[in-house]
């Protein structure tokens, strides 16, 4: 027989359950948005690890590792709450995008690599220049303004005016205005 107050109802005082998963939330964003800055690629770091927060906390909660559904559906809404609530203010204040965004970081300005910009977010040489290549692009001379970006992909603005844009791993370039 099927014990639908132990499925369904709380084991865990829930109180305690959206403090663990406000603590932890904040603790791997914080991590993400110090040291893997820009590492995931072109998905934002907070919906990375909304997805892997949410599939332990399912995992946790379909398993049984809770005593009930409720305390996994509890764990989930309060980690998607936070996601949710992070966008929605980055949205609307300048300082909660700046806490959530890396701004663009400028790697070359004029043909000149920036080492000290490269430093900071531990791009070698060779890396820049494969990039650069992997957008046609063979000397620095010909390089107006390099950005590394929020989800890691590099924009250029070529000294003819032209900026490439990375699409599906192909290079793509426009006329901008």
């Amino acid at each position: 027989m099927i014990d639908w107050s132990r499925l369904f109802g709380f084991s865990v005082n829930p109180a305690e359950i959206i403090l663990r998963g406000t603590v932890i939330y904040w603790f791997i964003f914080l991590l993400f948005r110090l040291v893997l800055r820009r590492d995931v690629g072109a998905i934002a770091i907070a919906d990375v690890m909304l997805l892997v927060l949410i599939a332990d906390a399912a995992s946790n909660g379909m398993s049984g590792d809770y005593d009930s559904i409720t305390d996994g559906c509890l764990l989930i809404a309060t980690l998607a709450g936070w996601n949710y609530l992070l966008d929605l203010l980055s949205f609307h204040f300048l300082a909660i995008r700046r806490l959530v965004q890396p701004p663009p970081l400028a790697l070359i300005e004029n043909g000149k690599m920036l080492r000290k910009a490269m430093r900071k977010e531990l791009i070698t040489t060779e890396e820049l220049k494969s990039r650069l290549r992997e957008q046609g692009i063979e000397d620095l001379s010909e390089v107006k303004i390099a950005h590394l970006e929020e989800d890691g992909e590099i924009s250029v603005l070529r000294h003819d005016g032209r900026e490439l844009e990375k699409s599906s791993g192909k290079s793509k370039s426009k006329k901008t205005i």
